[in-house]
């Protein structure tokens, strides 16, 4: 039989009085009271069905929180790259004024009145990756410092004053370079440990999460998860399942919840990190990926919306209402 210091590495701690700030999954015995004690998520989270977009897409960008989202560029049926703009109050998507550039695989971050475009890539022939940025005020998309390599496929989190692009592609070449906006221009960053695109990312500040995506040198998708520090990048837990084409959410390293992606097939999975583990929640209602989401919020809310399904072009909006606070469980023999 299998013992707890041979699955967690330490024996179960005996301690007279329950720890002020147990994380979950931690086990103790008290001294005091006899029984064995530990901390237990509660019932996972759910999506609930929110408010679809006006016009069906996938491969687009996505930022904002639930009640105020912002959605942009992506690709339409039946193919071409698209401009589109919509906001989302919490209920419903209403159309805005467009991208100057049409495109899609955008990295994206920021709020409803403070939204960046990052890169992405142009429609047919060309496919091209673009170093082009654009700031959303609220009302109109403005172009601002332009990245100092090309990208699409990328990645992003952080504010509009304060935001990291990371990960991607430029047709070959899978991206390990990250840059740093400061509200004025970018500046390159220390290098993600394993190239990738179609990554997920979470965070704000100095403190940040990138997970899973595509790496050749791999190969294919991975269930690689790295930190950011404010410093350097550092691998850690990896993610349940090895995918690409995922969602994530979330304002730091150690409050961040994915969802979706291919592996090869669409993805339900949705798991909350903790800045030390991964638990797995309550499951999208459909497979997903590609989609927009929600940016720079705790893991207790979320928003999923657009992709590519089943079906492709989604207009559907998912919205996460978060687990509620774990709890102190104690441990019988029946």
């Amino acid at each position: 039989m299998t013992t707890y210091k041979e699955i967690n590495g330490t024996n179960i701690e005996a301690v007279s009085t329950d720890p002020a700030n147990p994380v979950v999954g931690q086990v103790w015995y008290n001294t005091t009271t006899n029984v064995v004690k530990g901390m237990a998520a509660t019932t996972a989270g759910a999506w609930a069905t929110g408010g679809n977009l006006n016009t069906g897409k996938q491969e687009t960008g996505g930022c904002g929180t639930p009640t105020a989202a912002l959605n942009f560029g992506g690709t339409i049926a039946p193919g071409p790259v698209t401009a589109d703009t919509e906001e989302y109050n919490g209920t419903s998507w209403s159309e805005q004024n467009n991208l100057n550039l049409a495109r899609s695989f955008l990295g994206s971050t920021g709020s409803q009145t403070a939204g960046l475009a990052i890169g992405g890539m142009i429609g047919a022939p060309t496919y091209a990756a673009q170093v082009l940025v654009e700031l959303y005020n609220g009302t109109s998309w403005t172009e601002v410092g332009d990245l100092s390599a090309a990208k699409g496929n990328s990645t992003a989190f952080g504010t509009s004053t304060a935001a990291y692009s990371l990960a991607g592609q430029d047709s070959p070449a899978i991206l390990v370079n990250v840059e740093f906006y400061n509200g004025t221009s970018w500046t390159e960053g220390a290098n993600i440990n394993t190239g990738r695109n179609n990554a997920a990312s979470a965070g704000l500040g100095d403190s940040g999460l990138l997970v899973c995506g595509f790496a050749p040198s791999a190969p294919g998708r991975v269930s690689n998860v790295e930190t950011w520090n404010g410093t350097s990048w550092t691998e850690t837990t990896n993610y349940p399942v090895a995918v690409n084409q995922i969602g994530g959410s979330g304002n730091s390293s150690t409050s961040a919840i994915c969802f979706g992606g291919t592996a090869p097939a669409v993805q339900t999975l949705a798991a909350l990190y903790n800045g030390t583990s991964w638990t797995v929640t309550g499951s999208l209602a459909t497979g997903n990926g590609e989609m927009g989401t929600s940016k720079g919020i705790a893991n207790t809310a979320a928003l999923c919306f657009g992709g590519n399904g089943p079906p492709t072009y989604r207009t559907q909006t998912e919205e996460f209402t978060g687990a509620g606070s774990p709890l102190v469980q104690t441990f019988t023999d029946s």
